[in-house]
């Protein structure tokens, strides 16, 4: 399984998440297998300036199943459904502790405040 998440810089695993999907400098593509991660990619982000589905498809072309941001809005979670991308929103912290927190189940979504936020810990 590959896990997305937009994030601000490009330090692999230790890169930390962005408060917003689609204007993320950077995305991380993390490779799961069972309850481990294989392996962590990070890109930069293909589209400065994107129209509607321009990045949830770029994120199903490279076989994501699962995106994890802060927030996203309506239109982009639209999007999201259409493609059969599993969404989780309201993270915080970094890709690494994000894919832990997945992996072991301890991740669960919630809307997105500033007041309330779910970092990557179960």
């Amino acid at each position: 399984m590959i896990i997305a998440i937009p994030v601000i810089d490009d330090k692999g695993e230790n890169s930390t998440i962005s408060e917003h999907f689609g204007r993320a400098q950077y995305y991380a593509f993390v490779e799961t297998e069972e309850d481990e991660v294989k392996s962590i990619n990070v890109e930069k982000n293909p589209f400065s300036s994107h129209d509607p589905g321009e990045i949830p498809n770029y994120l199903k072309s490279k076989e994501a199943s699962v995106v994890i941001t802060q927030g996203v809005g309506r239109r982009a979670r639209a999007y999201f459904e259409r493609l059969k991308l599993e969404v989780i929103t309201g993270a915080y912290g970094t890709v690494k502790e994000l894919a832990k927190a997945y992996v072991n189940g301890g991740l669960r979504s919630v809307d997105y405040t500033p007041k309330e936020k779910f970092h990557g810990h179960g």
